[in-house]
């Protein structure tokens, strides 16, 4: 259990905290819902402060789901975001949706690793210059603009950054509050395997949608 900021469960909530706890499950999953009766994730920070969480828990819905960007190329930036802050959490959730929505195994164990990845596909290499330099500067050169505006569209731009802000913020949370793991997983930076990155016994069809 979290040390930080204890777990909330739901019938300890007043009509605010179960509103964005609704919302949360409604457009995430019930598997947000661990041993302790309480939300996984950020989404605990969520409900001890409903006024921002009902807001951050609609903005994080729109950007993972409803953007114009291919689920691979969010993917992407997310493990890119999450890996630059060292959030166990959000990289134990999204290096399996990325590789599920078919980024290699090779880029995101290198992204995980802080090595360059082998990106073949010019569209995940424009996707990731920017959130890389987004996380590395909090800028996005020229160039490197022009060629995710080319790509993207001002839409996607938009909505990429963000992305990338949204999950920075999340990141900033897991650290913060040390979020927990769920049990019987491996922290990727913490306890590394001879692989480098750690490994999550539960299957990716089981990863909640954080």
């Amino acid at each position: 259990m979290s040390q930080r900021l204890p777990f909330l469960r739901y019938d300890e909530l007043d009509s605010e905290g179960r509103q964005v706890w609704d919302d949360v499950v409604e457009t995430r999953g019930d598997l947000l819902v661990n041993e302790h009766g309480g939300l996984v994730g950020p989404f605990n920070a969520f409900v001890h402060a409903p006024a921002v969480g009902r807001h951050l828990s609609s903005l994080g819905a729109t950007v993972r789901y409803r953007t114009s960007i291919e689920r691979r190329l969010s993917e992407l930036a997310i493990i890119t975001v999450g890996a630059r802050w060292k959030a166990e959490f959000e990289w134990w959730a999204h290096a399996r949706m990325a590789r599920r929505h078919g980024v290699a195994d090779a880029v995101v164990e290198a992204i995980g690793a802080g090595e360059e990845p082998p990106i073949t596909a010019d569209d995940e290499r424009i996707v990731y210059a920017v959130a890389s330099a987004l996380v590395r500067t909090g800028k996005v050169d020229q160039d490197t603009f022009d060629a995710a505006s080319e790509l993207l569209g001002d839409q996607g731009m938009v909505e990429l950054v963000a992305l990338c802000g949204y999950y920075t913020l999340i990141s900033f949370m897991l650290n913060t509050f040390d979020v927990p793991l769920p049990p019987g997983t491996t922290p990727t930076w913490s306890d590394m395997n001879s692989s480098g990155l750690g490994l999550n016994p539960i299957p990716p069809s089981n990863v909640p949608e954080a």
